[in-house]
């Protein structure tokens, strides 16, 4: 297994995610991919929170291309907040067909002016086309520690079509249910979540899930009580069948991780600024 590395929610923190990239050797100082053959998966959540979420589009953009060229490759999911940004473009404010309030629930959500007045035709389209889920070797790799994408298709293709099919349409009511869908969380921590999980698994492949969307401080505070590894860390739970990994790192000023995945679990993780939990 080539070497899989994984970021999780970075919601505009442009300048963090670059440093944590470099200090894992990804890139370089100029922020040109350096990672030769590794496989570097973005969970979601690009854009929101922070100052600069189409920088980090831009950063992504690019290395997917770098990686190409040197035998690695990029991927990078969809996450709730880039489909809430595009529901704010596409069914304008004002606009009868936004008679949910996309904008207003972008904004409320830490939607960002900003990056809607800057973003690029290109750059959307490309936002639109993200895939919902994959999976790499034993790993399946999803935004959301959500239930949703068993609500969408029996595959990993089905759902990403299901998907595709959603954005493609301008219909507000698809997208609304769809947002109310995703941004469910805690699946596979409350009753029976090792249950789910494996329902989950089962359906899509894989021997653990690795997700994004909730912060693991988060989970820590609300649900796995007791001692833990700290929130500058990834968390293994649900009997080591997932693994969280949204480092909140636009949050805090001193949070921040990415990790290294290997077929047995968790092989490193770097975090920002400095030092590397022990496992």
């Amino acid at each position: 297994m080539r070497p899989l590395w994984v970021v999780g929610d970075i919601h505009g923190a442009y300048d963090k995610v670059r440093a944590l990239l470099l200090r894992a050797g990804l890139i370089d100082f100029g922020g040109q991919w350096t990672g030769g053959d590794t496989h570097l998966v973005f969970l979601g959540d690009y854009v929101d929170r922070g100052a600069n979420g189409v920088g980090v589009i831009r950063l992504i953009r690019g290395l997917e291309g770098q990686a190409r060229a040197a035998g690695g490759q990029v991927s990078a999911l969809l996450g709730n907040h880039e489909v809430m940004f595009l529901a704010a473009l596409v069914f304008k404010q004002g606009d009868p067909h936004d008679r949910l309030g996309f904008r207003e629930y972008w904004m409320e959500n830490g939607g960002q002016p900003r990056d809607a007045d800057q973003i690029e035709p290109a750059e959307l389209g490309w936002l639109a086309e993200r895939p919902a889920m994959l999976r790499v070797g034993d790993w399946l790799l999803v935004h959301a520690d959500s239930m949703v994408y068993l609500k969408m298709g029996g595959t990993i293709e089905d759902v990403n079509a299901s998907v595709q099919a959603v954005l493609a349409h301008a219909n507000p009511d698809d997208w609304g249910v769809f947002l109310n869908a995703f941004t469910e969380r805690f699946a596979f921590v409350l009753g029976g979540g090792d249950t789910k999980a494996r329902r989950m698994l089962s359906t899509f492949g894989g021997q653990r899930i690795v997700h994004g969307h909730t912060p693991v401080y988060v989970l820590l505070d609300e649900h796995l009580h007791g001692p833990t590894l700290g929130a500058g860390a990834p968390i293994p739970y649900a009997g080591r069948l997932c693994l969280a990994v949204d480092s909140g790192m636009a949050y805090r000023e001193d949070a921040g991780f990415i990790v290294r995945l290997d077929a047995d679990g968790l092989a490193d993780v770097v975090t920002f600024p400095s030092g590397t939990p022990v496992y």
